[in-house]
C-alpha cells in the first residue's frame, strides 16, 4: 500500500534553471528536517532554459500548466499535489525550503494558512539587497496594512510568497486569478471563510538570478491594490461616499441658510454650495455603488453573505426607497416652484446672481438625488433576483419581504 503524501510543496516555474536545483535540494532537506513525507513538484509555466530537466533529474515531479501567469502555475502545480498539506515558494532561491519546519508545525496545530513573514515586525528577517527598498518601506507595508484593515486579516506580512496550507482549505478558497493578485486572493479569501491564520517568522534572501525579476513593482503593487478594492465594496464605495456625502451636505446646508460666510482669510458663498452640491451627489452615488456592488458579489459567491447587510434590507425595501425618494424629488419641485415665484414677482426680469444661485443649486440638487434614489431603488430590486441558481442574501422587492 502506497504511503499517503503529507506535504507536498510547489514551485512555479519560469527559466529558473539558475536557482531550481538549489531549491529543490533544500526541500529535499526540509522534508527530512520536518519528519514528513512529502514530494517536491515543480509547476512549470513553459521554461526553455532546461528547467523542466533539472527538476526531473533531481527527482521532483514536472507539472507542465500552459496556462500562463504566476496564479495559473501554482494552480496547476496545487491541483496537481497528492499532499494533505501544500507549501508554496518561489524557485529563485529567495526562501529557504530547508527551514519549513515552522510551518509543518502550524498545520499540525490545525491552521488552514501559515504565512510566512520577511518583515522585521513579525520577527523576520530581511537579508541586505533581498528586496529592494520601495517594496519594503512603501509597498508591503502600505499593502499590509490595507490588507488588516480591509479585511481584518492578522498577517503582518500580506504578500510573502512562502506559505503552507491544507489542501482542505485550498478547496475551500475557490480561487480564480490567474496572476499576481493570485497571493492576495488567498488571503482574502481565507478570512471570508473564516479559516485559521497565523504566521511564522523567515528569512528572505538575495536571490540567485543573474537575470530581472518576473515582479514589476509598480504594476504589480497596483494591481494587488486593485484587487483588494474590488474585493472591499465598503472601502471603495460605501466609506468615500458617506464622507462626500456628509461633508457636502453639512456645507450645502450652512450655505444656503446662511449664506455667505468667512472661514479664517475664506470667504465662502454660491461657488462654494456648487461644490458642495457636487459632492453630496457625488457621495449619494458611490454610496449606491457600494450596495449595488455588495448585492451582486453576494449573489455570484464572490464575497460571503453578510448577516448585517442582509438586514438593512429588512428595513429598506423597494417601495420605501420609492417613497423616499419622491419626498426628496418633490422637495426640490418646491424649491423650484419658490424660485420661479421670485422670478415672477420680479417681472421675469434680471434677479440678483448671488440670491438667485442659493434658491436654484439646491433645488437642482435635491431634484438629482430623487431620481437618484428612486432608480436606485428598483436597481437594487432588479439585482436582488436569484442569478446563477445562487440564493442572495434578503433584498427589496414589491413585497418588502
Amino acid at each position: 500500500m502506497q504511503s499517503i503524501v503529507e506535504l507536498s510543496i510547489v514551485m512555479p516555474c519560469l527559466n529558473e534553471a539558475e536557482t531550481l536545483a538549489r531549491c529543490i535540494e533544500k526541500a529535499r532537506t526540509g522534508i527530512e528536517r520536518a519528519g514528513v513525507r512529502g514530494e517536491i513538484i515543480v509547476a512549470d509555466n513553459g521554461s526553455t532554459d532546461g528547467s523542466q530537466e533539472i527538476a526531473q533529474k533531481l527527482g521532483a515531479r514536472v507539472v507542465p500548466v500552459s496556462a500562463k501567469g504566476y496564479g495559473s502555475a501554482l494552480r496547476g502545480g496545487i491541483e496537481a499535489a497528492a499532499g494533505l498539506w501544500i507549501i508554496m515558494g518561489d524557485a529563485d532561491d529567495s526562501y529557504d525550503f530547508s527551514n519549513i519546519t515552522g510551518f509543518v508545525q502550524k498545520l499540525r496545530e490545525g491552521f488552514d494558512l501559515v504565512m510566512g513573514c520577511r518583515m522585521p515586525r513579525g520577527g523576520g528577517t530581511i537579508m541586505p539587497g533581498a528586496m529592494p527598498w520601495k517594496n519594503r518601506w512603501l509597498g508591503n507595508p502600505v499593502l499590509s496594512t490595507i490588507g488588516r484593515l480591509f479585511f481584518k486579516c492578522p498577517a503582518q506580512d500580506f504578500h510573502c510568497g512562502l506559505r503552507g496550507f491544507t489542501k482542505a482549505a485550498y478547496k475551500k478558497m475557490e480561487l480564480k486569478t490567474t496572476g499576481m493578485e493570485f497571493a492576495s486572493e488567498m488571503v482574502i479569501k481565507s478570512t471570508f471563510k473564516s479559516l485559521r491564520i497565523t504566521e511564522v517568522p523567515i528569512t528572505l534572501h538575495k536571490d540567485g538570478r543573474s537575470r530581472p525579476p518576473h515582479l514589476k513593482p509598480w504594476r504589480d503593487g497596483w494591481r494587488h491594490l486593485r484587487f483588494m478594492l474590488i474585493y472591499s465594496p465598503r472601502w471603495l464605495f460605501l466609506v468615500p461616499g458617506l464622507v462626500l456625502g456628509v461633508m457636502g451636505t453639512i456645507l450645502g446646508v450652512i450655505l444656503s441658510f446662511k449664506g455667505q460666510f468667512a472661514v479664517g482669510g475664506l470667504t465662502l458663498d454660491v461657488g462654494t454650495l456648487a461644490v458642495a452640491s457636487m459632492t453630496t451627489i457625488i457621495g449619494v452615488q458611490l454610496v449606491a455603488f457600494g450596495f449595488f456592488t455588495k448585492v451582486f458579489a453576494i449573489a455570484e459567491g464572490l464575497l460571503p453573505e453578510d448577516p448585517k447587510f442582509s438586514g438593512v434590507f429588512k428595513v429598506f425595501t423597494l417601495e420605501k426607497g420609492i417613497v423616499f425618494g419622491l419626498l426628496v424629488l418633490l422637495g426640490g419641485v418646491a424649491l423650484l416652484g419658490n424660485a420661479l415665484l421670485v422670478w415672477k414677482t420680479a417681472g421675469y426680469g434680471v434677479l440678483n446672481y448671488a440670491d438667485n444661485l442659493r434658491r436654484l443649486i439646491p433645488a437642482v440638487t435635491l431634484v438629482v438625488l430623487g431620481v437618484q434614489v428612486i432608480f436606485s431603488s428598483f436597481f437594487m430590486s432588479v439585482l436582488g433576483l436569484k442569478t446563477a441558481s445562487r440564493k442572495p442574501p434578503e433584498l427589496p422587492s414589491e413585497s418588502g419581504s
